[in-house]
């Protein structure tokens, strides 16, 4: 059952224009779904609706990481509710957001294609790091951003997210395999709880993080901030049973001996513990123990705002021209020294061949634009390492890297358009019958090759037309450019047959 019901705010049903829209957040995390919906005000969030339905997605996960059936049924139960109140929101306005049980699952294809239907809203899966960095923007504009340097953990139900930064900005990020609901699988899924079984999920926790401790007690910290969930729980028995208002490693012990009187998970009677967190409660305590030692924090306070905060504090930075996205691709330019004047001439090239021909081939959706433009940004990015293959180079730093704000499809499809911006154009680079990866890449190979020779000087007039039954394109340019040009005429011939191989027939045109 849900843990809060819905706060509605009224609709706008007067038909003005609304000056304020709604911004919706949707984190499927592994224990809980969480829904936001927000407006913004001053530069911060006024909350509208929240919502909270513990799903444990990551219990039903197989030794094979296939999702049971029964917990597919479960969430989407839960999503159909929640595509009630985001169904009316502007698509720009919502982002769904999914983690590292659906990072982890083998058929998660399948439930992201039944909960896109039910939400009516497509969702993304991040990395562990973005999530990390999701968390750390949305605590740090809840407790406001300071020059101290922080410390945030998040112990979710199926990885627990680190951070260490400053102001707004995180330094250090991780995410590591271990949250609530698998621990407490792992070792009190029998529902005993011994100092055993709690022993060596404290040591497990504690391995988990050896390797990345030093990157977080080195600089070091001057507040250390727990959030979500588990946390918050753990927060909520140590001001309940000792009326302090941090978690001490003294209060973390006192916990832990609760539970150990408890001796199994139906008799676990900590006070201000919600009954369904009852069965994942000390693997969630396990872990925080394994970072308080591990990182030898002394002292932690909480925050009651989290990664749902954070995506909608993304979603106002992309409204406002302050997109996470486009500061990771700046800074992946200057880092392998990307030729910024040759880049913005292929971008601006290949979004006026967007521009013309984006109804007939379907490419409507301001997303399309934006892939597009990254990249073409990027697509000499791995010149820096070799020029000799330097597409697939470059492909393979994009597919692999951690890219902040890009979501696991988004930074997929970038890089698949720069593998695919020259040479061979086989059906073998794309997603199986993704016609969109495919028109975006001949747009983008169509712009370097009329940019090949790095002139600064503009292009003349191009008029390209497209018939999307046939597959047949047709390149106009001016007779006299050409004349002048004749290796850029050389490279048009060389392309169509490139694009022919892929079924495309390219006609230069001349007026």
């Amino acid at each position: 059952m849900p843990e809060e019901a819905f706060d509605r705010a009224p609709s706008n049903t007067d038909g003005a224009k609304d000056t304020n829209p709604q911004l919706g957040a949707l984190d499927l995390g592994s224990n809980s779904f969480h829904l936001l919906v927000a407006t913004e005000s001053h530069g911060r969030i006024q909350i509208i609706d929240k919502y909270k339905e513990m799903v444990r997605l990551a219990d039903g996960l197989d030794a094979n990481n296939s999702l049971s059936t029964e917990v597919i049924e479960r969430a989407m139960s839960c999503l159909e509710r929640l595509g009630q109140r985001l169904r009316p929101l502007a698509i720009n306005n919502v982002r769904v957001v999914g983690t590292n049980t659906l990072r982890k699952a083998n058929n998660s294809a399948l439930f992201i294609k039944q909960a896109e239907a039910a939400l009516g809203h497509k969702i993304e899966i991040v990395s562990g790091r973005e999530e990390a960095r999701l968390i750390f923007l949305g605590v740090s504009h809840d407790l406001g951003i300071e020059d101290s340097r922080r410390l945030v953990v998040d112990i979710g139900g199926g990885s627990t997210e680190v951070i260490l930064g400053r102001h707004n900005q995180p330094e250090v990020l991780e995410s590591l395999h271990m949250g609530c609901v698998s621990m407490s699988k792992k070792h009190f899924g029998e529902g005993k709880i011994t100092k055993k079984s709690m022993n060596a999920a404290v040591e497990e926790a504690m391995v988990e993080l050896e390797p990345v401790a030093g990157l977080f007690t080195t600089p070091g910290w001057e507040t250390a901030i727990g959030t979500s969930g588990t946390i918050n729980a753990i927060a909520e028995i140590v001001l309940q049973t000792s009326g302090g208002e941090h978690i001490t490693p003294q209060s973390l012990e006192a916990c832990i001996e609760q539970l150990f009187n408890a001796q199994t998970v139906d008799n676990i009677d900590l006070p201000g513990l919600a009954d369904e967190r009852k069965p994942v409660i000390a693997g969630g305590v396990a872990i925080l123990q394994g970072i308080f030692q591990g990182l030898g924090i002394t002292q932690m306070a909480t925050a009651q705002s989290a990664m749902r905060e954070g995506i909608i504090y993304d979603l106002l930075g992309r409204q406002q021209q302050s997109d996470a996205r486009d500061q990771t691709v700046n800074s992946l330019i200057e880092r392998y020294r990307v030729d910024r004047a040759q880049s913005r001439r292929v971008r601006e090239t290949a979004l006026t061949l967007l521009s013309q021909v984006a109804m007939h081939w379907a490419l409507t959706e301001a997303h399309y634009k934006h892939i597009l433009g990254w990249a073409a940004d990027l697509h000499e990015l791995g010149m820096d390492i070799s020029h000799s293959g330097f597409h697939k180079h470059g492909a393979y730093l994009l597919e692999n890297m951690d890219l902040p704000g890009f979501s696991r499809p988004d930074q997929s499809q970038v890089a698949t358009l720069v593998r695919a911006h020259r040479r061979k154009l086989g059906p073998n680079l794309f997603p199986q019958d993704d016609d969109v990866l495919i028109r975006l890449a001949i747009l983008l190979r169509l712009a370097i090759v009329l940019h090949r020779n790095r002139s600064p000087h503009n292009l003349p007039h191009i008029q390209l037309d497209v018939d999307p039954t046939d597959a047949t394109i047709k390149l106009g340019l001016p007779e006299q450019w050409l004349d002048e040009h004749p290796l850029t005429r050389v490279d048009l011939l060389n392309e169509a047959n490139y694009l022919a191989a892929a079924d495309f027939q390219l006609f230069v045109e001349t007026f």
